[in-house]
C-alpha cells in the first residue's frame, strides 16, 4: 500500500505515469526453520512447562501452545502433560484437557505403541488426573464408538466385528 502510495504522489509531483512495481514477498513458514526442534529435550520440556505454569494464561493461549507441542515429531513428557492438564484446569476447560489426552494417545502411533507409551503417560499423570477432576478419554468410552451398528451390506473388515465386540453377539450376520 505504501508503495502504491508513492507511486501516486510521484506521479502527482512529476506528472509522469509512473510504472507500479511488483511486490514480492517471500512464504513465511511456520516450522521451516525453527529453532526449537534443536533444543535438547530438557530445555524443550522446560519452555512447554513454563509456558503452560503461567498463571496469568488464557484458553487461547493454552490451545496455541497445544498446536505448537502436537507440530513437533515428539510425544510429550509427563511432566509436560502435568503442565498442560493443569492448565486447562485453570482456564476451566475440561473438554480441552480430554482433547489434549486424546491428541497424545494419536501421536503415540500404532496400537503396541499405545498399549506401552500412552498407558505409561496416563499412569504417570494419573495423580494429576485424581488431583484435577479429569477422566481419561477411556474411562469416558470415547475409545469406542458410541453408535456402531455394523452392516454386512457395506464393506467392513471381519477384524473390526471382533475389535468391537461384535465377534460374540449371535444376532448379529456379517
Amino acid at each position: 500500500m505504501a508503495s502504491l502510495t508513492r507511486a501516486v504522489a510521484r506521479l502527482a509531483v512529476t506528472g509522469r505515469q509512473a510504472v507500479r512495481s511488483i511486490a514480492t514477498t517471500t512464504p513465511v513458514s511456520g516450522h521451516s526453520d525453527d529453532i526449537m526442534e534443536k533444543w535438547p529435550a530438557d530445555k524443550f520440556d522446560k519452555h512447554f512447562i513454563d509456558y503452560l505454569s503461567r498463571p496469568e494464561i488464557d484458553g487461547w493461549e493454552v490451545r496455541k501452545a497445544f498446536t505448537e507441542l502436537h507440530d513437533y515429531d515428539v510425544i510429550p513428557d509427563p511432566k509436560v502433560v502435568e503442565a498442560g492438564l493443569r492448565a486447562c484446569r485453570r482456564v476451566n476447560d475440561f473438554a480441552l484437557a480430554v482433547r489434549f489426552l486424546e491428541a497424545i494417545k494419536i501421536k503415540c502411533g500404532t496400537q503396541k505403541n499405545r498399549d506401552t507409551i500412552y498407558a505409561y503417560i496416563v499412569k504417570q499423570v494419573e495423580p494429576v488426573l485424581k488431583e484435577l477432576g479429569i477422566d481419561t478419554p477411556e474411562q469416558l468410552g470415547y475409545n469406542e464408538p458410541e453408535f456402531f451398528i455394523p452392516q454386512p451390506e457395506f464393506w467392513w473388515e471381519k477384524k473390526w466385528y471382533k475389535d468391537y465386540g461384535f465377534d460374540k453377539q449371535p444376532n448379529i450376520q456379517y
